[in-house]
């Protein structure tokens, strides 16, 4: 008995198999199947990128010198002329307090020309004219009396004399008073120096405003190099202000997606720090050249309102939406072969086979690519990577919507 029914259970064993086996032959393995849907479609080009301002401020110091004091943060926002860096400053105090010392001695000799020695020097013209005229007059006398017989020939060339004497008095005595006067050369010398000195004080004074830097419009200090008792000089940035206003988002695209940009077209930004936050940005630059060692092309975008928490440099995934149709023909991109050449096609479901299928295509994006002919919305099409299926395969498909198709099974 036992062996009977030993038999009997092989018997029915090989019988269940060969009936499975047999229906897998005549009606095909069961795979899933995608279906074509009609919804809207939003094409768009995803890329990262960084957070950053539209430009920078590198600071500096324009004397060299050393720090005696940096009152402020890295991280710190900062308003506009607050002090970022103090040099040690004795130095230049003093040599500004001898400059103006400067300044104020040759505003006295000009003061001096004008009430002291332009006066004297009128009234010293006047004297000499007097003396002139009194010249004149005893050589007129004398002449007469010389002609009557009265004054000898030595004495009136003494009078003529003393009245060449006066007249070159008068003369020196007029030019005294021109260099004093308005105009004159003593005048523009002391001129010249107190406007030479007045120069030296705005060198000094100026060496002094540059022995504190301040901040030259309000931001957030993204970096400080520099520290108190520092020698630092021109030429190297010791801090970076991030200025406060626009912030911008910097991306590099895929330069096949370049002709699909256009300034204007809306993104959706999240930071890598809060994927689950979202902001609005717009883009607003592309860049003219190409990258050629990525192959890509910068374009930034403008947010008009960035939350709190974004920082410089920050880490962003931009979805820039470049098309939209309204109720779309939509084919999940995975079933799509031949999807970068002109003549793509599918593998379409008719009822218990697979027939290849060609279909023109419109945008795509996001996983899906538009159908402008070739299927229709309900439409049953296979994955790509579905494994022993080919044209004229038999099949027993089960519909799955795309969002739910899981990749076969290798």
């Amino acid at each position: 008995m036992r062996p009977r029914i030993a038999i009997a259970l092989a018997a029915v064993a090989v019988i269940a198999a060969g009936a499975w086996l047999g229906s897998q032959f005549l009606l095909g393995p069961s795979v899933d199947a995608t279906m074509v849907v009609r919804r809207d479609f939003v094409q768009s080009v995803v890329a990262s990128g960084h957070v950053e301002a539209p430009h920078r401020v590198n600071i500096g110091v324009q004397v060299t010198g050393v720090v005696k004091t940096v009152p402020v943060a890295e991280g710190q926002h900062v308003r506009a002329g607050q002090v970022l860096i103090e040099l040690e400053s004795a130095e230049w105090s003093a040599a500004l307090a001898q400059a103006e010392a400067a300044v104020s001695q040759a505003r006295a000799r000009l003061r001096q020309l004008r009430e002291v020695q332009a006066p004297v020097a009128a009234q010293a013209v006047r004297q000499a004219e007097v003396n002139l005229d009194n010249a004149r007059a005893q050589l007129r006398r004398n002449t007469d009396l010389f002609r009557q017989g009265f004054v000898g020939q030595a004495a009136l060339d003494d009078l003529r004399k003393a009245v060449d004497l006066a007249e070159s008095q008068l003369r020196a005595s007029r030019r005294q008073l021109e260099s004093a006067s308005d105009g004159g050369s003593d005048h523009a010398m002391a001129e010249t120096a107190l406007a030479q000195a007045v120069a030296g004080a705005a060198v000094a004074r100026s060496r002094l405003v540059y022995a504190t830097v301040a901040a030259p419009v309000e931001g957030t200090l993204i970096d400080r190099a520099v520290e108190r008792g520092d020698v630092v000089q021109p030429g190297k940035a010791l801090m970076v202000l991030s200025p406060a206003g626009k912030t911008q988002l910097v991306v590099q695209i895929d330069e096949k997606n370049l002709q699909m940009l256009a300034p204007g077209q809306k993104a959706i930004a999240s930071a890598d720090a809060y994927p689950g936050q979202r902001m609005v940005a717009e883009l607003v630059y592309i860049n003219p050249g190409v990258d050629v060692q990525r192959g890509s092309v910068e374009v930034k975008l403008d947010v008009a309102q960035p939350p709190t928490y974004l920082r410089q440099d920050m880490t962003v995934s931009v979805d820039i939406q470049v098309a939209q149709r309204q109720q779309a023909v939509l084919v999940a991109s995975d079933a799509l072969r031949d999807a970068d050449l002109a003549a793509a096609w599918v593998l379409k479901v008719e009822g218990r086979h697979a027939r290849r299928q060609p279909v023109r295509l419109g945008l795509r994006g996001n996983g899906f690519a538009e159908v402008l002919d070739g299927l229709r919305p309900g439409d049953l099409v296979l994955p790509a990577k579905t494994p022993g299926i080919g044209d004229g395969s038999r099949l027993r498909a089960t519909a799955v919507s795309p969002a739910d198709l899981r990749p076969p099974s290798p």
